[in-house]
């Protein structure tokens, strides 16, 4: 791709190589090419190593979401920011975005279908506490509404208890009914049973969601009952609404709801009282996001957002500090050095023509939180109006996999939603950085599931494309030895140069970056 921006046309009328002066009479304008490699350059080993001893140190106290630490964290930022002479993004000046967040106890309790009691944690699993009563109990088979397939033709599950499995119809050759293919659409992936399906069930005004998940169900269970036993904390993003009775339910309490539930998926309804009792106990926190913004210079409401999350997990039992070197001070410090590289080309009269928003993230690691937060309740900058979202979540170590082939990145979602991003990618990196890209993570099915585990998400669900940057997992993986020494420092540089360049692209081509594969 080419790296031009055309601020005018110029007649260079030289022997060498400076330029004289155009008459006055002459109309013709002058030609100006900007080469981002100057820009890419600014960004050091040594300045990202000084940014992430201060910021992975004692001091910060591991940086757990609504601490004295992550308080810490986004002061520092804060003053980052206003050294280089970057506003908020905010309209009031604020840096900070205030994240209301609450943390809850695992709920205990039970669930009563007619005569029979069934056990949180035991026939059921439920992460949000819960009072409420149904009188009907709505069969809803796979759950799925597609084109002219749905689920709930003919159905009225307000306010009712709808119950669904997971899976999708098939036809009797084998194929898969939405499709008409041997691949399986969508709605058959874990993210659906978890999220599509119980979005639609709301949509469509269910009183209460139980899911029958028998693949998914001992797993999340298993984690529930460690979670429960542990006496550890939930937390999530705090709401005034009333909460929506979700439950995940075993084999034997799906089957002894419906009894043909394997074999069955032919909607159906059965008038029975039903009520649940899921009681935790809540206090509410308040953590921030810090998020600055350099405005464009022709495309001024058109955004690029270049995210990495603040937080990490703070102190263990033992007093030890989990400082988060790698988890995400690798992250936090590149995206300080790219905004002061975007920074320095704007001074220069060469800003990008798109806006450049700079998104800290807390409460990732309580579940992608403070990005959830950004989201789905306060965009800054418009959804519609953001082309991008690269997100940088470890980007400093070496994945024990990669030794001896250290020159290497991680790259998870860049063709999920647009083909134009991805080669875009390639084209990038092939240009200033010839760095390997390995799609080993690339696969919605990786047992990993990194696509769902970083900020990206929560902008890749809304149909914005993006690029997530990752080194792997390593044995200091969330643990008190990740430290700032065992950061490789010019590694750390060379991918934060790469995400520089393909942020630098996406910002100053003339059309912004085409979603040819939308999900749901």
């Amino acid at each position: 791709m080419k790296n031009l921006l055309l601020c005018s046309i110029a007649l260079v009328m030289s022997c060498n190589t400076s330029q004289k002066t155009i008459s006055e009479t002459s109309k013709a304008t002058e030609v100006k090419i900007v080469d981002p490699s100057a820009y890419a350059a600014s960004i050091t080993e040594e300045e990202l190593k000084e940014h992430l001893y201060i910021y992975a140190s004692d001091e910060y106290e591991g940086r757990e979401t609504g601490t004295p630490g992550q308080k810490k964290a986004i002061a520092y930022l804060k003053t980052a920011y206003e050294k280089l002479g970057l506003p908020a993004a905010k309209s009031d000046g604020n840096y900070f975005q205030n994240v209301p967040l609450e943390v809850t106890k695992l709920p205990t309790g039970s669930m009563t279908v007619g005569e029979q009691e069934y056990v949180i944690g035991t026939d059921f699993v439920s992460f949000g506490e819960s009072q409420a009563s149904f009188n009907e109990i709505i069969y809803v088979g796979y759950g799925i509404e597609e084109g002219e397939y749905s689920d709930y033709k003919d159905l009225d599950v307000s306010g009712k208890l709808v119950i669904y499995k997971s899976g999708e119809p098939m036809n009797e050759d084998g194929t898969y009914a939405l499709s008409g293919t041997s691949e399986a659409s969508s709605w058959g992936s874990d993210n659906a049973v978890l999220e599509t399906k119980v979005k639609l069930a709301e949509e469509k005004g269910a009183g209460g969601i139980l899911t029958y998940a028998p693949k998914l169900y001992p797993r999340i269970a298993a984690y529930y009952n460690r979670s429960v036993n542990s006496e550890s904390d939930r937390m999530s993003i705090k709401s005034d609404d009333k909460r929506l009775f979700s439950g995940l339910i075993s084999e034997k309490m799906a089957k002894s709801i419906i009894t043909d539930i394997d074999t069955n998926a032919i909607p159906k309804a059965q008038s029975v009282v039903s009520k649940v009792m899921a009681v935790g106990n809540s206090k509410t926190i308040n953590s921030e996001n810090v998020v600055a913004i350099l405005k464009g210079s022709e495309k001024p409401n058109e955004y690029v957002v270049i995210s990495s999350h603040l937080d990490h997990i703070g102190v263990n039992a033992d007093g030890e500090i989990n400082n988060g070197a790698d988890d995400d001070g690798s992250g936090t410090v590149a995206l300080l050095e790219i905004a002061q590289a975007f920074k320095k080309a704007a001074d220069e009269g060469n800003g990008p023509k798109r806006s450049i928003v700079f998104l800290h993230v807390t409460g990732e690691e309580k579940g992608l939180l403070g990005s959830q937060y950004y989201t789905d309740f306060d965009p800054i900058v418009p959804l519609s109006q953001t082309v991008a979202n690269l997100n940088i979540d470890m980007i400093g170590r070496i994945d024990p996999k990669r030794e001896g082939k250290r020159n290497y990145i991680y790259l998870i979602g860049s063709d999920k939603l647009s083909t134009d991003l991805h080669s875009l990618s390639e084209e990038v990196n092939a240009k200033y950085a010839n760095i390997e890209l390995d799609y080993t993570y690339n696969d919605e099915n990786d047992p990993n599931r990194f696509y769902y585990r970083s900020d990206h998400y929560n902008f890749a669900k809304n149909n914005i494309p993006i690029i997530f940057y990752f080194n792997g997992t390593h044995d200091d993986y969330h643990r008190p030895t990740d430290t700032p020494d065992k950061i490789n420092y010019d590694l750390l540089q060379n991918r934060t140069r790469l995400i520089f360049h393909t942020a630098w692209e996406v910002a100053n081509r003339d059309q912004r970056v085409i979603v040819d594969k939308a999900s749901k």
